[in-house]
């Protein structure tokens, strides 16, 4: 990226995750200006629509899908659906999971929700998430107890696919076939989030790592190519609750834009096999690179990753935890350490997500030169990090 001082860096942070080829890919570009020339928005469904549904339903477990303009409007229809198939009203989510400004989700959330330090969720009345639970990620102990307690009152377990909004932070100990089977046996519904992991981890997401079938899925970031576009989907049975089939309204004026579905679908084609192969090979590069600069400057860290999405913790010391697990781990980090060593990236022209609490995320547009950019930078930022005291 270049700046309007004329400053150029290496983006390590890909609008947060959509641009999987990198930036202005020529053939995405040449389609979105072909779909410009022909117009922006029509009120009826399209071509680009309909295929850029039939390729995610091509690459995921879900029957049918439903287009939405955020990653917000996806979880926020998906719990929507969800009580509205179950009759229900409680739903279980884990701290430190984002999904999106959805008042009733925002509690306890990661994202710029922790980053900002925002204590509770402000203008989010009480009676508004007095149906939210809101239980640790891993803690399959704690899930078995909310059923137990709140069993026939659970509509659904949302959580992200693989959680990137505290830092990476894997699902451990088959995690997500537990909130599969739990949800079975209590009649709810399993949602998983994969707005940040859909078609970026591997060509059908993180369903394509551990294979657990959700009823019900929400998608967006890659899916859109850098334009506004997301969806939901799942099971038949349950997707036929949605207006005007059943009785569960959701609409959007601009759902399905031509401009972003073309995007979309153009990117997800050109997302090969082969592509994922040079992001998978540029992470784990770069996940060596700084972990190799920080060792060698004796800054405690742990570097998780799902996939070629990770993030770097900056540990209080090396006898501290090998993994972490969860929002009490990630809250647990050196802050200043990440703050000094972001600064001094950014001063070296790497520009890596503004948090301790976001993943970051590689394109298919990084070279040698890049590595090699990325390697000189990171000497000093790993100084940086070490001077600062806990």
């Amino acid at each position: 990226m270049t700046d309007v001082d004329g400053n150029r860096y290496l983006d390590l942070v890909s609008s947060w995750g959509p641009l999987l080829l990198g930036h202005a890919h020529p053939e995405v570009i040449a389609a979105v200006q072909a779909a410009v020339a022909r117009g922006t928005s029509y009120g009826t469904p399209t071509e680009t629509e309909v295929l850029l549904g039939e390729e995610i339903v091509a690459r995921t477990p879900v029957d049918k899908v439903r287009l939405v303009s955020s990653g917000t409007e996806a979880t926020m229809s998906a719990l929507r659906l969800a009580r509205g198939f179950t009759g229900r009203a409680k739903i279980i989510k884990f701290a430190g999971c984002y999904h999106g400004h959805v008042d009733a989700l925002l509690a306890q959330a990661g994202s710029g929700v922790i980053t900002l330090g925002i204590p509770g969720t402000p203008g989010v009345t009480e009676a508004t998430t007095a149906d939210t639970i809101v239980l640790p990620y891993n803690d399959q102990a704690a899930v078995t107890a909310a059923f137990a307690e709140y069993g026939d009152q659970i509509a659904a377990v949302i959580t992200e696919a693989s959680p990137g909004n505290m830092g990476v932070v894997p699902p451990r100990d088959n995690f997500n076939a537990f909130l599969a089977q739990a949800c079975r046996e209590n009649g709810a519904l399993f949602i998983s989030d994969e707005v940040m992991t859909g078609f970026r981890i591997t060509r059908s997401g993180w369903y394509g790592v551990d294979g657990v079938q959700p009823d019900l899925m929400t998608f967006g970031k890659v899916m859109g190519g850098g334009f506004p576009a997301a969806a939901f989907g799942g099971r038949a049975d349950v997707m036929a609750h949605l207006a005007p089939e059943g009785s569960v309204y959701q609409a959007g004026t601009l759902s399905g834009n031509p401009i972003a579905t073309t995007a979309g679908l153009t990117t997800l084609r050109l997302a090969t096999d082969e592509v994922y192969a040079k992001i998978d090979e540029t992470s784990l590069t770069i996940q060596r690179l700084v972990s190799t600069a920080l060792d060698k400057e004796g800054v405690p860290h742990v570097i998780q990753a799902a996939g070629n999405l990770f993030s770097v913790f900056f540990v209080e010391s090396s006898e501290g935890p090998a993994e972490i697990r969860d929002f009490a781990g990630a809250n647990a980090q050196v802050l200043p350490r990440f703050t000094a060593f972001f600064h001094a990236m950014l001063d070296a022209g790497v520009y890596l997500p503004p948090s301790a609490f976001e993943a970051w995320f590689v394109s298919a547009a990084i070279d040698d030169d890049a590595l090699a950019a990325l390697e000189s930078a990171l000497a000093p930022a790993a100084r940086a990090a070490a001077a600062v005291q806990d």
